[in-house]
């Protein structure tokens, strides 16, 4: 077998550890050209149009849907067949050659604004919505608000709240919904609210609720994420037509579970490269830091932190390598059932790495990486950010459990005595 020709072509930040491998020009498995185009066309769109804001940008969603960014996104590894032609792709890719693979690139990129703000606001909504309208909603009416949130900020999101009552009416046409919903995502710019419900037979029914007079909308303070629009909402009395059920009555959280694989994923490729980023100012204050008349770099115990910082970012982009291939491996069945412990493990995970990262890159910056503004901007955005990559999705010590509870699920028979280790 041929030894593997070796890219050395530089492209992005040439600070060691700032971009993935296979983007220094390093071979790898996975990586095809059209991931290379797709990468290219993300960097330069999110330079030319990324920018500091506290609050969404309102001609930013539709210059993203525009870019061929937003569809693509909401889609996730694949893009159904019927969406093919029908919406534009960033860098031209052609729909069928659509894998997870872009869709890591096109999260990782959308990431360098900064921070997780933007992106969440952009697309937290569609990543958390659309996979389940698309998936288990039915008719004409899912079909055109599907349409819409491709195309503008329509879709709000909680699976989490479950206080909410939907109540059917007599001639089952319509729902009627009370109760209130904290920390939705996208809720502020959103015309419609996915929404798990508890309904009369107990059970959780997950209804597309639109934004009218009867829905309060209000922005809700967040110490970090500040452009991802969370709200608080009430519903009162808020009428909902039943073509506007999601799956079956009952049948809710079965809906919302079946995309906690892709959740988590994009979590955690928020969480890696803004651990990148974190490791790369880092590095960058090192080498040209002076204190002593030396640089920092010059010390051992700094260039110690830095390779701990280092071992971790690259291994935690690795994992998240072989659980995007393997995912696009299995079919949607066998990935729930081997793969969500292992998914939910990986989420914990990144926010574990990242929580380390950033807190060593703004000891080493110290004031600089404090201050908002300057060469420390980003660690201080991403240290106010670092807990909506922890808690959204699942926090660590639920994830983390969850993950070995699946992992030894049906390996010991509460028939069969225990046999004592002997030694």
């Amino acid at each position: 077998m041929g030894a593997t020709r070796v890219e050395t072509k530089d492209f992005g930040s040439q600070i060691p550890y700032a971009e993935p491998p296979w983007l220094c020009g390093l071979p790898s498995p996975y990586i095809r050209d059209s991931h290379r185009k797709l990468q290219r066309a993300m960097r330069d769109w999110v330079e030319k149009t990324g920018k500091k804001s506290s609050r969404l940008p309102q001609d930013l969603y539709k210059a993203c849907a525009e870019a061929g960014i937003l569809m693509p996104m909401a889609a996730g590894a694949t893009i159904p067949q019927e969406w093919r032609n029908s919406y534009p792709i960033m860098g031209d890719i052609e729909a069928s050659e659509w894998d997870g693979f872009h869709d890591f690139i096109i999260h990782d990129e959308m990431t360098r604004v900064g921070g997780i703000g933007i992106p969440n606001g952009l697309i937290g909504g569609l990543t958390l919505c659309i996979p389940a309208l698309k998936k288990h909603g039915k008719g004409a009416a899912i079909d055109r608000m599907i349409g819409e949130a491709l195309s503008g900020p329509e879709a709000g999101s909680d699976v989490q709240g479950i206080t909410t009552t939907a109540v059917l009416s007599a001639d089952g046409t319509q729902y009627t919904v009370n109760g209130q919903k904290k920390w939705i995502t996208g809720g502020t710019y959103a015309k419609y609210f996915l929404t798990l419900t508890r309904t009369a037979d107990q059970g959780f029914t997950l209804l597309v609720i639109p934004k009218d007079s009867t829905v309060t909308v209000r922005p809700m303070e967040m110490c970090g994420s500040a452009c991802a629009g969370t709200a608080f909402v009430e519903f009162d009395d808020t009428v909902v037509p039943v073509t506007n059920r999601v799956g079956e009555q009952g049948g809710g959280l079965a809906c919302v579970m079946s995309n906690f694989n892709h959740e988590r994923l994009f979590i955690s490729f928020q969480a890696m490269r803004c651990a990148r980023m974190c490791l790369e100012d880092a590095i960058s204050h090192a080498i040209t830091r002076e204190t002593f008349g030396q640089e920092l770099a010059s010390h051992a115990v700094v260039r110690h932190k830095l390779a701990n910082m280092a071992r971790e970012v690259e291994a935690l982009h690795s994992w998240i390598e072989t659980l995007v291939y393997q995912l696009g491996n299995l079919n949607e069945r066998d990935s729930i059932a081997r793969l969500a412990g292992q998914t939910a493990q990986l989420k914990a995970h990144s926010g574990i790495v990242l929580e380390r990262v950033v807190s060593q890159g703004i000891q080493l910056m110290g004031g600089l990486g404090l201050t908002r503004g300057g060469r420390g901007e980003r660690l201080e955005r991403i240290w106010r950010d670092v807990k909506a990559i922890t808690i959204p999705g699942g926090s660590e010590d639920i994830l983390l459990d969850l993950s070995i509870r699946r992992a030894i699920r049906g390996l010991t028979s509460p028939t069969e005595p225990r046999k004592s280790a002997k030694i």
